[in-house]
């Protein structure tokens, strides 16, 4: 069977801009403050009446014209998301249903920051086995879900969706290797405590704004600074690749200080950094559809040159692709 190609990308952030100066005052901190800890300098936010399917479609829709097919040759949908519309059902069966892609599986992933790379781990199992073309949809609407007043969420996340289209036929850049990582006894770094099956939503656990997106942000930096240089080093050395034959880095777009730092420590000296952050925030696991998308509109690839993807986040997980453009 032919390598399973991206023929298609695709983006999508809601109209609404959010500046630095909206977010900070409630959470005590000024635009200088955020600048200088995060290379954030503003987001975007969902409308009231909007959901993360909404946004998900929308870049799908993007994707699919970007490849050139329609929703009905679509094999499969898989969204990732920590954000869905609701517990059930799966926030892609929304978007089958948005883009008329009947006879599409749908399915939804959830690898927080990371779920991008996992779900085109997924999507490579499916099109081995049935072919066709496949929607890897990441897709988060972190504004429902953080705490105002709290320095280190509230000021780093927008809403957006960013998409591929994936097909067997041995097209497109060409997806070269997968690795995915989970540290289970991490969990505690990232969560939102209520709202499953341990702590479901009741009076309690909203008087104790157990409902929001919390963060050790400490903790997170410590693993980001420690693990992905050594799991990116490892994962190269598994692909057989040599870090000066990496030309484009696209990371999850987490933080653009915490990114300086690591991508120095890469070691990947003719590589180019692609960020979003900038304008958009994390983004969860849309940032990096939405930053492969971005580059490849503004023509940074070429044929043949690698991209290293490297997702990490909540579980604690990380997952990272080499792609051949």
């Amino acid at each position: 069977m032919a390598p399973i190609g991206i023929i298609g990308t695709g983006a999508y952030v809601p109209d609404r801009v959010v500046s630095n100066d909206e977010v900070s005052s409630a959470a005590g901190v000024d635009d200088t403050w955020i600048v200088g800890k995060t290379d954030i300098q503003e987001r975007r936010w969902a409308a009231p009446g909007q959901a993360t399917s909404d946004l998900a479609a929308a870049a799908g829709r993007d994707a699919l014209a970007s490849a050139g097919i329609t929703a009905g040759q679509l094999t499969a949908i898989v969204v990732a998301t920590s954000t869905p519309d609701r517990p059930q059902p799966p926030t892609a069966a929304y978007v089958q249903h948005h883009l008329g892609a009947v006879g599409a599986a749908a399915f939804d992933v959830n690898a927080v920051c990371s779920g991008e790379v996992f779900a085109l781990s997924a999507v490579e199992g499916v099109l081995a086995r049935r072919g066709g073309h496949a929607l890897v949809i990441g897709a988060d609407l972190y504004s429902r879900i953080l705490n105002p007043v709290d320095r280190r969420t509230v000021v780093l996340f927008g809403d957006g969706a960013g998409a591929m289209v994936l097909s067997s036929d041995g097209s497109g850049a060409r997806i070269r290797h997968i690795a995915l990582h989970t540290f289970g006894d991490l969990t505690e770094l990232i969560r939102v405590p209520a709202g499953g099956s341990r702590q479901p939503v009741d009076q309690a656990a909203l008087d104790a704004g157990a409902q929001y997106f919390t963060m050790d942000g400490r903790g997170v930096r410590r693993f980001v600074e420690e693990k992905l240089p050594q799991l990116a080093k490892q994962f190269l050395h598994e692909a057989g690749v040599d870090p000066d034959d990496i030309r484009h880095f696209v990371p999850h777009q987490a933080n653009g200080v915490l990114l300086g730092k690591v991508f120095a420590d890469l070691g990947l000296p003719r590589a180019s950094l692609h960020l979003t952050l900038t304008r958009y925030g994390n983004t969860g696991a849309a940032s990096i559809p939405i930053t492969l998308d971005a580059a490849a509109r503004a023509g940074a690839f070429r044929p043949g040159d690698l991209v290293l993807l490297a997702g990490f986040g909540g579980g604690m997980s990380a997952g990272l692709a080499l792609v051949e453009w």
